[in-house]
C-alpha cells in the first residue's frame, strides 16, 4: 500500500498483466467486458503502446500494461501485498519498481509522482537496480534521454530532502 500510495493521492489503478507476446488479445477482450474504454481507439493503442486504458462503471480510471518482459516479471515477483480493508488485498509493486515504470512512461504527470516516490522514500532505494532496469528499458524504447531525466527528478528531489546516494 505504501509505494501505490507514494507516488500522490490520485485515484487511478495501474496494472500489469503479465501477457507475454501473443497472449494479449484475449486479455484485452475480457478486460472490456467488465470495463468501458477510455478513449475511442483504446485496443489499438494498447497493440502499439502495450497500456489498456479502462474505466470502472464509477468512473475510476484504470491502466492495464501488458507485461512481456522480464522486468516485469521481476517487478511482480518483488511486489508486496497490502490490506485496504479486511479481506480486501491488493499487489503493490516496490517503490523502486514504481520509479522505472514512471521513469519509463516518462510522461509529465509520471515525472512529477517520481518526485514524490524520491521525496517520501528520501532517496533510499536499489538505485544500481534503478539504473539496470531503466537502461535495458530506455534501449528497447530507443529513449536513452529517459536516464537523464530521471537524474534531473532526482536532483529535485534532493533539493528538498537533501543528498542520497544515486550511483550508476
Amino acid at each position: 500500500m505504501k509505494s501505490l500510495l507514494s507516488a500522490g493521492a490520485r485515484v487511478q489503478a495501474q496494472l500489469t498483466v503479465l501477457a507475454g507476446f501473443g497472449g494479449e488479445g484475449p486479455i484485452i477482450s475480457a478486460l472490456l467486458e467488465d470495463l468501458a474504454p477510455r478513449i475511442p481507439d483504446a485496443v489499438e493503442f494498447a497493440w502499439r503502446h502495450r497500456v489498456l486504458l479502462l474505466r470502472s462503471a464509477d468512473g475510476f480510471a484504470v491502466d492495464v500494461a501488458l507485461g512481456a518482459m522480464p522486468f516485469d516479471e521481476a517487478a511482480i515477483s518483488r511486489a508486496t501485498t497490502a490490506e485496504l480493508a479486511r479481506g480486501a488485498v491488493l499487489l503493490t509493486c516496490s517503490a523502486m519498481d514504481l520509479v522505472v515504470h514512471k521513469a519509463f512512461a516518462g510522461r509529465p504527470q509520471d515525472l512529477v509522482d517520481i518526485e514524490g516516490v524520491l521525496v517520501r522514500q528520501k532517496g533510499a532505494l536499489l538505485w544500481p537496480q534503478i539504473w539496470a532496469d531503466l537502461t535495458e528499458l530506455a534501449a528497447l524504447k530507443e529513449a536513452p534521454e529517459l536516464l537523464n531525466e530521471l537524474e534531473r527528478v532526482a536532483r529535485r528531489a534532493e533539493a528538498i530532502v537533501g543528498t542520497f546516494e544515486r550511483a550508476r
